[in-house]
């Protein structure tokens, strides 16, 4: 099977505000951008957003919907001049993807807004590239669009990586392992 040619950045970078703004522009993004900010009590991660240095949701989440709009209309952006679902799981940093399952839990909300506007929105967990670095594809899309993307959110796969390593350490120190998929604690049974 061929692989498909992913497009020039420009090209990408042209589609994908166009993107974005026709689905901020729709009279439901106002809710849709509120139920996903209001999912944060389901936003137990230990390896995603706590990569982000002095992460605090109540200062992060807004900023990191932003990235993570903008990420999923770079993908659409890709589908859309490419038709290939897998070329549009273009690399996208670890806190932004992690923003972006939040969003696609408000699933109904966000399908009928990209279906209106003729919009594709890609995302498949066992298909994701989690592996963005400074310069490649995905930076250079982005940077076409709006500029410099933010370095806090925006994180290279390396600082990933090594944060996430910290973390572990740090999760093992009070009996959370493998990064809090599992942990030692005893309940006491409910009285």
């Amino acid at each position: 099977m061929p692989v498909t040619a992913l497009p020039l950045p420009h090209l990408v970078a042209e589609a994908a505000v166009n993107i974005l703004q026709r689905l901020e522009n729709d009279t439901a993004f106002p809710a849709f951008h509120m139920a996903s900010l209001t999912y944060s009590d389901e936003w137990q991660c230990f390896a995603g957003f706590p990569v982000i240095s002095q992460w605090k949701l109540e200062d992060d989440a807004r900023p990191l919907f932003v990235e993570a709009m903008r990420a999923l209309a770079l993908k659409a952006a890709v589908y859309a001049l490419t038709e290939d679902d897998k070329a549009a799981e273009i690399a996208i940093a670890v806190p932004v993807d992690e923003m972006t399952h939040a969003m696609l839990a408000q699933s109904q909300l966000l399908h009928r807004i990209a279906e209106c506007h003729a919009v594709s929105i890609i995302h498949q967990t066992d298909q994701e590239h989690t592996d963005y670095r400074h310069g490649d594809y995905t930076h250079q899309c982005y940077t076409a669009a709006w500029g410099e993307p933010p370095a806090r959110y925006w994180l290279d796969h390396e600082q990933v990586e090594a944060n996430r390593s910290h973390l572990a350490g740090l999760y093992a120190s009070i009996g959370l392992g493998r990064s809090g998929r599992e942990h030692s604690i005893a309940f006491a049974p409910a009285a």
